[in-house]
């Protein structure tokens, strides 16, 4: 069993190299002159550069697009992609504060999923800007998450993992949470932010598109918190890293990519030009593939990327500005990539 740290700890007397992710003995005090997970603090200051505001995101054209424009088949996908992402920003938000940070005891890991609870909670108020702004019954979409038996199952699978922490907060199971949120924030929502930027390819719904191209942003530095996290774990507690554990995680992205999937088949009914069962199998492998590559374990598919436009159209590469004269399009102050760290 590991402990949740404590709030205020005087009696600590543990210096800076002494610093552990989690099993640590800290003051709680945020001596941030003293850093011992350099990427973190680098992190940090990236993700406060990438500050932004869903509100300035223009949503007027969706509205029309959405009404007159997108394809009765196109409505549902859009619906349930969103319903999707609304459930896993939701669940993200409570685990990063109540699951994660209670046992992370370094302040500068402490400090960033602060933040990314932050982002997480900005992401659901973009979803319901979006909502909002093109839904003749906003409840409809809300409730997809209790009424849709497909999307009820598909959370339930990443949901157990994190409630099996809550239940029983062992180090094993706060590793398996981490790789988790591999998986959720690595391929669940890159397939579901994949549907967007295919709609805006055709024309359509271009303000929505925008807005995810915001939450993409602020995704890649969560991918790379969980797996800086897990690389640094694997030096300082290698004995975390068992061949059953490592087993386990393995099927757990099996699993992963059988359910996504089927679901990219359910919101697109093979009806959303660009998206064949072929092509959404093909890019969630490469996803997986991806994902385990950069925590040092081996690739399961070997697939290749099949929509390469989509890294075109979710980057920031030319949108550099001035952050007080641009508007929200433009507020990015630079990219980041896992190359960085």
């Amino acid at each position: 069993m590991i402990n949740r740290k404590k709030i205020y700890n005087p009696n600590s007397q543990e210096g800076v190299n002494e610093r552990r992710i989690f099993g640590g003995n800290p003051t709680s005090i945020f001596e941030l002159n003293k850093i011992k997970y350099q990427w973190a603090y680098n992190l940090w200051k990236i993700m406060l550069a990438n500050s932004w505001f869903p509100e300035e995101v223009n949503m007027t054209q969706d509205k029309r697009d959405y009404s007159d424009g997108l394809t009765p088949e196109e409505k549902v996908g859009y619906d349930r992609a969103l319903a999707q992402l609304i459930f896993m920003d939701s669940l993200q938000t409570n685990n990063l504060i109540d699951n994660v940070n209670p046992y992370v005891t370094s302040p500068e890991i402490n400090l960033i999923l602060v933040r990314q609870a932050f982002e997480e909670a900005l992401h659901s108020q973009s979803y319901a800007v979006m909502v909002e702004s093109i839904s003749a019954n906003t409840d409809e979409i809300y409730e997809m998450w209790r009424t849709d038996i497909q999307l009820k199952s598909k959370n339930n699978y990443i949901a157990n993992v994190y409630e099996e922490l809550s239940v029983n907060p062992t180090e094993s199971t706060l590793l398996k949470v981490m790789f988790a949120n591999q998986i959720l924030e690595g391929i669940y929502f890159y397939s579901g932010f994949a549907f967007f930027y295919t709609l805006a390819r055709s024309g359509k719904m271009l303000g929505s598109a925008q807005m995810i191209r915001f939450i993409q942003r602020d995704e890649v530095t969560h991918l790379l918190l969980f797996q800086n996290m897990i690389n640094s774990l694997k030096k300082e507690s290698p004995h975390l890293f068992t061949k059953d554990l490592i087993d386990e995680v393995i099927e757990m992205f099996r699993e992963a990519v059988r359910v996504e999937s089927a679901w990219g088949d359910y919101i697109t009914q093979g009806q959303i030009l660009g998206l064949t069962s072929e092509i959404i199998q093909e890019y969630i492998r490469y996803l997986a593939d991806s994902r385990l590559k950069r925590v040092g374990l081996p690739a399961l598919y070997n697939a290749r990327h099949p929509m390469k436009w989509v890294d075109a159209f979710s980057s920031f590469n030319e949108q550099k500005t001035n952050f007080f004269e641009g508007n929200v399009t433009n507020y990015a102050k630079g990219s980041i990539n896992f190359d960085d760290f």
